[in-house]
Protein backbone atom coordinates (compact mmCIF):
# COMPACT_ATOMS: atom_id res chain seq x y z
CA UNK A 1 0.00 0.00 0.00
CA UNK A 2 1.43 3.29 -0.71
CA UNK A 3 -0.03 6.49 0.92
CA UNK A 4 0.46 10.28 0.32
CA UNK A 5 -0.59 13.20 2.32
CA UNK A 6 -1.73 16.59 1.03
CA UNK A 7 -3.81 19.73 3.06
CA UNK A 8 -5.33 16.82 4.84
CA UNK A 9 -6.47 14.66 1.88
CA UNK A 10 -5.06 11.36 2.15
CA UNK A 11 -4.11 9.44 -1.45
CA UNK A 12 -3.73 5.41 -0.86
CA UNK A 13 -2.86 2.90 -3.90
CA UNK A 14 -2.76 -0.50 -3.70
CA UNK A 15 -1.41 -1.85 -7.14
CA UNK A 16 -2.28 -5.55 -8.71
CA UNK A 17 -1.30 -7.80 -11.48
CA UNK A 18 -3.47 -9.10 -13.72
CA UNK A 19 -2.41 -11.81 -14.75
CA UNK A 20 -5.48 -12.55 -17.19
CA UNK A 21 -5.51 -9.53 -18.91
CA UNK A 22 -1.42 -9.90 -19.44
CA UNK A 23 0.56 -11.64 -22.37
CA UNK A 24 4.21 -11.86 -21.64
CA UNK A 25 4.88 -13.36 -25.12
CA UNK A 26 3.50 -10.26 -27.10
CA UNK A 27 5.15 -7.59 -24.42
CA UNK A 28 1.70 -7.13 -22.85
CA UNK A 29 1.86 -6.49 -18.95
CA UNK A 30 -1.52 -5.29 -17.37
CA UNK A 31 -2.05 -3.81 -13.60
CA UNK A 32 -4.67 -2.77 -11.89
CA UNK A 33 -4.67 -0.26 -8.71
CA UNK A 34 -7.40 0.33 -6.16
CA UNK A 35 -7.02 4.40 -5.15
CA UNK A 36 -9.08 5.58 -2.00
CA UNK A 37 -9.24 9.51 -1.54
CA UNK A 38 -10.08 10.14 2.14
CA UNK A 39 -10.89 13.99 2.63
CA UNK A 40 -9.53 14.53 6.48
CA UNK A 41 -9.73 18.36 6.32
CA UNK A 42 -12.43 20.71 7.42
CA UNK A 43 -13.34 21.73 4.36
CA UNK A 44 -15.28 19.98 1.28
CA UNK A 45 -13.25 19.58 -2.09
CA UNK A 46 -14.10 18.08 -5.75
CA UNK A 47 -11.68 16.14 -7.63
CA UNK A 48 -11.68 18.22 -10.85
CA UNK A 49 -8.86 16.74 -13.03
CA UNK A 50 -6.16 13.87 -13.31
CA UNK A 51 -2.18 13.83 -14.15
CA UNK A 52 -0.35 10.88 -14.17
CA UNK A 53 3.35 9.92 -15.35
CA UNK A 54 3.76 6.69 -16.29
CA UNK A 55 7.18 5.31 -16.53
CA UNK A 56 8.20 1.75 -18.06
CA UNK A 57 11.08 -0.17 -17.43
CA UNK A 58 13.21 1.19 -20.15
CA UNK A 59 12.57 4.77 -19.18
CA UNK A 60 9.94 4.94 -21.65
CA UNK A 61 7.60 8.28 -20.30
CA UNK A 62 3.83 7.73 -20.59
CA UNK A 63 1.65 11.03 -19.32
CA UNK A 64 -2.07 11.02 -18.87
CA UNK A 65 -4.71 13.60 -17.86
CA UNK A 66 -7.93 14.53 -18.13
CA UNK A 67 -11.29 15.37 -16.12
CA UNK A 68 -12.18 13.43 -13.16
CA UNK A 69 -11.66 9.51 -12.29
CA UNK A 70 -13.50 7.01 -14.46
CA UNK A 71 -16.19 9.50 -15.58
CA UNK A 72 -16.56 11.35 -12.48
CA UNK A 73 -15.76 14.05 -10.72
CA UNK A 74 -16.47 13.29 -7.05
CA UNK A 75 -17.30 16.20 -3.98
CA UNK A 76 -15.46 14.67 -1.03
CA UNK A 77 -17.36 16.39 2.13
CA UNK A 78 -15.22 16.85 5.48
CA UNK A 79 -14.74 13.38 6.12
CA UNK A 80 -15.73 11.45 2.93
CA UNK A 81 -14.01 8.63 1.11
CA UNK A 82 -13.98 8.00 -2.17
CA UNK A 83 -12.92 5.05 -4.20
CA UNK A 84 -11.75 3.63 -7.83
CA UNK A 85 -10.29 0.91 -9.73
CA UNK A 86 -8.24 1.66 -12.86
CA UNK A 87 -5.79 0.03 -14.80
CA UNK A 88 -2.61 0.81 -16.69
CA UNK A 89 -0.63 -1.69 -19.40
CA UNK A 90 2.76 -2.01 -20.03
CA UNK A 91 4.77 -3.19 -22.91
CA UNK A 92 7.39 -4.13 -20.24
CA UNK A 93 7.21 -6.55 -16.83
CA UNK A 94 7.30 -3.31 -14.61
CA UNK A 95 7.26 0.47 -14.26
CA UNK A 96 6.50 3.39 -12.17
CA UNK A 97 3.35 5.58 -11.90
CA UNK A 98 2.46 8.67 -10.15
CA UNK A 99 1.06 11.73 -10.10
CA UNK A 100 -1.68 14.31 -9.04
CA UNK A 101 -5.57 15.34 -8.86
CA UNK A 102 -6.70 18.99 -9.03
CA UNK A 103 -8.86 19.84 -6.52
CA UNK A 104 -10.92 22.38 -6.00
CA UNK A 105 -12.43 23.77 -2.50
CA UNK A 106 -15.75 24.99 -1.91
CA UNK A 107 -14.29 28.68 -1.64
CA UNK A 108 -13.54 28.05 -5.79
CA UNK A 109 -9.40 27.64 -4.73
CA UNK A 110 -7.68 24.86 -6.54
CA UNK A 111 -4.59 22.75 -5.51
CA UNK A 112 -2.61 19.66 -6.50
CA UNK A 113 -3.36 16.74 -4.12
CA UNK A 114 -0.47 14.50 -4.83
CA UNK A 115 -0.37 10.79 -6.19
CA UNK A 116 2.26 8.76 -4.17
CA UNK A 117 4.63 7.10 -6.52
CA UNK A 118 4.26 3.46 -6.63
CA UNK A 119 5.45 0.05 -8.83
CA UNK A 120 3.92 -2.05 -10.82
CA UNK A 121 6.30 -5.35 -10.94
CA UNK A 122 5.16 -8.42 -12.26
CA UNK A 123 5.60 -11.44 -9.77
CA UNK A 124 8.05 -13.87 -9.66
CA UNK A 125 10.08 -10.98 -11.49
CA UNK A 126 14.23 -11.40 -11.20
CA UNK A 127 15.25 -8.11 -10.54
CA UNK A 128 18.90 -7.07 -10.20
CA UNK A 129 19.99 -3.71 -8.15
CA UNK A 130 23.12 -1.60 -8.91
Amino acid sequence: MYRALTRDIEVTVEPYYLEEQSDPDDSRYVWGYRIVISNHSDIAVRLMTRYWHITDENGQVDEVSGPGVIGEQPLLNPGDTYEYSSGCPLDTPSGVMFGHYSMESEDGETFNVAIPAFSLDTPGQVRTLN
